[in-house]
């Protein structure tokens, strides 16, 4: 499965932005999805995930109520809708996709997307 992200740039704190993640893979139904991202000299960190038939997402506690996951099976995308950006929202965000199912941890992710820069300003 490859993975590429797109959508992000530089956008000023209260804006918004829309990340998109294509799959080339003919079972994209069969995998689980999630967004996760880097900072600078930080860890990388669980954003948000979907199950495959996107009846279930879960959110981190820092963009709960701002940002929205969704997949369109049809299409194989995976997309994070990001409203009221702040300026800690400012990272490299990577789509990553499971065989377990929906996870907050990194480790449960079998494919990885290269990452796409989203920088905030204030």
């Amino acid at each position: 499965v490859q993975l590429q992200a797109s959508g992000g740039g530089l956008v000023q704190a209260g804006g918004s932005l829309r990340l998109a993640c294509a799959a080339s893979t003919r079972t994209f139904s069969d995998y689980a999805m999630g967004w996760f991202r880097q900072a600078p000299g930080k860890e990388r960190e669980f954003v948000a995930t979907i199950s495959w038939s996107a009846g279930s997402t879960h959110y981190a506690d820092s963009v709960k109520g701002r940002f929205a996951i969704s997949r369109d099976n049809a299409k194989n995308k995976v997309h994070l809708q990001m409203n009221s950006m702040k300026p800690e929202d400012t990272a490299v965000y990577y789509c990553a996709a499971s065989s377990l199912g929906p996870s907050d941890s990194p480790d449960e992710f079998d494919y990885w997307g290269q990452g796409t820069q989203v920088t905030v300003s204030s």
